[in-house]
């Protein structure tokens, strides 16, 4: 969970857990939006996004603009 008595920012706090849930293949496949993981996790949706951009910089997540972010490995969203 993201708490202010853990060490570091919140956005690196979400991308450590998201990147452990990637990595244990908790999570696969598209990505919750950002709007979702903001609720879900009671952040800004730019906190959010910083998180997201870290995790693309790593090379776990992709996003394609105006279809989502996907974890790296699986199939992109369909497009018509």
């Amino acid at each position: 969970m993201i708490s202010n008595d853990r060490p570091g920012p919140p956005w690196r706090q979400l991308a450590g857990i998201l990147r452990d849930r990637i990595t244990s293949g908790e999570l696969t496949g598209m990505l919750p939006s950002a709007k979702s993981l903001a609720q879900e996790y009671g952040l800004a949706v730019n906190t959010v996004r910083k998180a997201l951009a870290l995790l693309r910089e790593e090379g776990l997540i992709q996003t394609d603009r105006g279809w989502g972010s996907y974890t790296i490995g699986s199939d992109p969203p369909n497009r018509p």
